[in-house]
């Protein structure tokens, strides 16, 4: 086993040409230090509801190396342990001025055991898989990877959360067996990571998270009346507090360069801790919390990194939310501000990563507006209440459920598509998760950009399958002219451009990889396969790929499956 000093990491977080940050959780208030090339770099720790982290910042680095590295704690080293003993070593992989962007994506990840029982009820790990294959020779590496919502499921938790709950309170009480404090996620958070496979996946490969509904609960901040309801619940005041406090320390946190992090009020009064002195957090990132669910824009979760000719905007669709009737949107007016700066031409490929597809397929897309229009009144108070039903019922809360918004970044995509934000990229991409459903599609249009949704979902957490009817159903043939024609019924405004697939649906548990290639993008999704009844080593396959060319190639889209 690691080193018991050590409770979860190392992990890989923000890494660029020069530094990289690697975070680590400890057992005890300690120093953390991080060798590599011959150099070393220290961090004490800080505390949140008792629990100790650090977040050592490696600089001076040389772009484009691979350097193996090791960790200590109080000078006993700890990283690699025993149970990594049969992967290769851990190292720091900077970026490369001019080499392609590279990025690994998913969402929906559930924590169960890799053995058959676990692959029956919920699928191979995706993620375990691609780890397992990595650790083979001679596979190109991706720069990052990019987890794109449901990293944990803090309201669906499996037997061994439901254990630990069992030790500390009474589970047939409220909230039952879904997440009640910080120290229960702080759990969950270990069962998702501590894998060994997975583990030293996450030491080497460098990481960026945003959060969705499960992160927190089933449907949050779907609409008003959700959260009128939750806020009479007793529990859910420590809970929503509790969520995102963790997910800043054990997601965002790491989406933060070293320069960003300066500038982020929690981070600066552990910055200001004297060198051996650890900070205790909790007051200010409980503050911090209760503060961004009461007033989005109190604070930002969303980021953007530009990698070379390439630009890619991690977007927050969940905590940036207005929910008021008459001012309704999926994105705040400071939040639709900050992305409109970064929308932008210049570059050869625009992605913007969102946890809900920006383009659900389209008969699903109008489903979701007229759903909207009735819950807000359009067809009366009666039919307001059964449209809200309908919405928390099938989860109708996605970009289409929020047609301002929608029509808004609409707006922006077509303006950079057709070059009137600065020179039109190859292609505007949006890379998106949640559904539980993977496709490929894409808008259409004569010149400029190419628009396109590339959907990686789940990573493990399949959808049953009369689930999977309904999405194929939602997917192609009438639902679109049929949806089209009840959504102008609530008088919808028809979408501002059409789109339709051009790969999918698919519904294995997978990872997409992205590759900027000379002829445009290229995309492929893998999956893991046992054979002979091995579950502890599944064999990496690939599901789907298909090329992207820009206008400027000629060409239309290959697909191969």
């Amino acid at each position: 086993m690691t080193n018991p000093a050590l409770v979860l990491g190392p992990m890989m977080r923000f890494v660029d040409r020069t530094e990289a940050s690697v975070w680590v959780e400890t057992r005890d208030t300690a120093l953390v230090a991080v060798q590599a090339g011959g150099r070393e770099w220290q961090a004490s720790t800080f505390a949140v509801h008792g629990h100790h982290y650090a977040l050592v910042d490696v600089d001076g680095l040389e772009p484009g190396t691979v350097t193996p590295y090791t960790v200590t704690i109080d000078g006993v080293k700890v990283w690699p342990g025993q149970d990594t003993s049969g992967f290769p070593p851990s190292a720091i992989a900077t970026l490369k001025p001019g080499k392609p962007l590279r990025l690994a994506y998913g969402s929906c990840r559930t924590s169960v055991p890799h053995d058959a029982a676990g692959n029956r009820s919920h699928g191979v790990d995706a993620l375990r898989s691609f780890a397992l294959g990595q650790a083979g020779d001679g596979r190109p590496w991706p720069d990052q990877v990019v987890f794109l919502g449901d990293q944990v499921y803090a309201d669906a938790t499996s037997k061994q959360m439901q254990e630990f709950i069992k030790s500390r309170r009474d589970i047939g009480k409220p909230p039952g067996g879904e997440l009640q404090d910080y120290e229960e996620y702080a759990h969950l958070y270990y069962l998702a990571w501590s894998d060994p496979a997975n583990r030293w996946l996450l030491s080497t490969l460098p990481s960026a998270m945003i959060f969705d509904d499960h992160d927190i609960r089933d449907d949050w901040n779907s609409s008003r009346s959700w959260r009128e309801v939750m806020a009479d619940k007793p529990w859910w005041r420590r809970r929503i507090t509790a969520g995102l406090a963790s997910y800043w320390v054990y997601q965002h946190l790491g989406n933060m360069s070293p320069q960003e992090r300066l500038a982020d009020p929690v981070w600066q009064k552990a910055a200001a801790h004297p060198d051996r002195a650890e900070p205790d957090l909790t007051r200010d990132l409980d503050a911090l919390a209760e503060r961004a669910d009461q007033d989005p824009e109190a604070y930002r979760w969303s980021f953007c990194r530009d990698f070379g000719d390439t630009r890619l905007i991690v977007l927050d669709s969940r905590a940036a939310r207005n929910l008021e009737p008459d001012h309704r949107a999926l994105l705040d007016d400071q939040e639709l501000a900050w992305l409109d700066e970064r929308m932008c031409g210049g570059f050869r490929h625009l992605l913007v990563a969102t946890s809900l597809p920006f383009l659900l397929p389209m008969g699903l897309h109008h489903l979701e507006s007229w759903d909207e229009a009735v819950s807000e009144g359009a067809w009366g108070k009666l039919a307001a209440k059964a449209g809200e039903k309908l919405r928390q019922a099938f989860d109708l809360e996605h970009w289409g459920a929020f047609q301002k918004s929608f029509q808004q970044v609409a707006a922006m995509v077509t303006e950079v598509a057709d070059g009137a934000r600065g020179p039109a990229p190859e292609t505007v991409t949006f890379l998106s998760g949640d559904v539980h459903f993977s496709y490929v599609a894409e808008v259409e249009r004569a010149s400029g950009s190419r628009v396109i949704q590339a959907v990686c979902s789940p990573i493990r957490n399949p959808l049953p399958r009369l689930l999977r009817s309904f999405g194929a159903v939602m997917s192609y043939g009438f639902a679109a002219p049929v949806g089209a024609a009840v959504a102008r019924s609530a008088k919808v405004q028809d979408p501002p451009f059409h789109w339709s697939g051009i790969k999918g649906p698919w519904f294995d548990n997978n990872l997409a990889i992205l590759e900027v290639v000379p002829e445009g993008l290229k995309l492929w999704w893998e999956k893991g396969v046992v054979e002979r009844g091995s579950h502890v080593d599944p064999r990496l396959e690939r599901v789907a790929e298909i090329t992207v060319a820009s206008r400027k190639a000629g060409q239309p889209a290959r697909e191969r499956r």
